[in-house]
């Protein structure tokens, strides 16, 4: 599997991932997810981009099964620290989440805080790419299984555009910004250019429907802040929960 600008990226921010502030209320949200999702001892997750496994090693440690799957192996290596440091297991997988996901069936499936929904490759189209993500995770899911989504809020981005983010760094017409990005790993800098995609509500809709998912809600997702909440225009992300729609 080539490495791409976000592989490489996360290889080398791995070891701080878990200084970023909003990190801070895991527990909080994994007490959020429980509720929403149904979740019971025992229950099969999937954690699509599941990073340092910070949600995943708090659902492990309520007798959730977990498998998570992330394109950074550095991340993965950290998921796997912490879990023997809490003494649960996971199952994780080096690969790419509009591939390589597991067919299940998991009784859940996450995506969360921009762990691979809307991280774009140079060469990923702006919808296919979402779309391979969303469809793989509904047909992992079980019968009625359920999934929650948190992507970037696009109406934030194009509001920012041409103050705090630059105009030219933002495409309108696929609302994906891209940065140069200098980041500090343990063998030394690493200097990436990174595609990010942002949805409007009605668009993150639809692609869960043409995924074969129902929507269930679209709230205000902004890490450290969820809840069953009206999308603010300003917040940094959109929480989609959906269900794997009947046949």
């Amino acid at each position: 599997m080539a490495r791409n600008d976000w592989e490489r990226f996360f290889d080398a921010h791995a070891a701080s991932y878990m200084e970023n502030v909003f990190t801070r209320a895991t527990g909080a949200e994994v007490d959020f997810l429980i509720d929403e999702l149904g979740l019971s001892e025992g229950d099969r997750v999937l954690d699509v981009g599941c990073g340092t496994g910070r949600h995943a090693v708090e659902l492990a440690k309520r007798g959730v099964r977990v498998t998570g799957i992330d394109l950074s192996k550095g991340m993965l290596r950290e998921a796997e620290r912490a879990a023997r440091t809490a003494g649960v297991e996971l199952e994780l997988i080096h690969g790419d989440a509009t591939r390589d996901l597991p067919s299940g069936p998991f009784d859940a499936a996450l995506s969360l805080c921009e762990g691979a929904f809307g991280l774009l490759g140079a060469g990923d189209d702006p919808i296919e790419h979402p779309l391979a993500i969303l469809s793989g995770m509904a047909d992992a899911l079980d019968r009625d299984g359920r999934m929650v989504v948190t992507a970037l809020n696009g109406l934030r981005t194009a509001r920012a555009a041409g103050g705090e983010i630059p105009l030219e760094a933002f495409d309108a017409g696929t609302m994906t910004e891209t940065s140069d990005i200098v980041e500090k790993g343990p063998d030394g800098e690493v200097r990436v250019t990174t595609r990010e995609r942002g949805f409007v509500p009605t668009e993150l809709a639809l692609l869960a429907r043409c995924a074969g998912l129902r929507v269930d809600a679209l709230w205000g997702g902004t890490a450290g802040s969820w809840g069953r909440r009206p999308l603010e225009l300003d917040e940094m992300e959109i929480m989609l929960v959906a269900t794997k729609a009947r046949d």
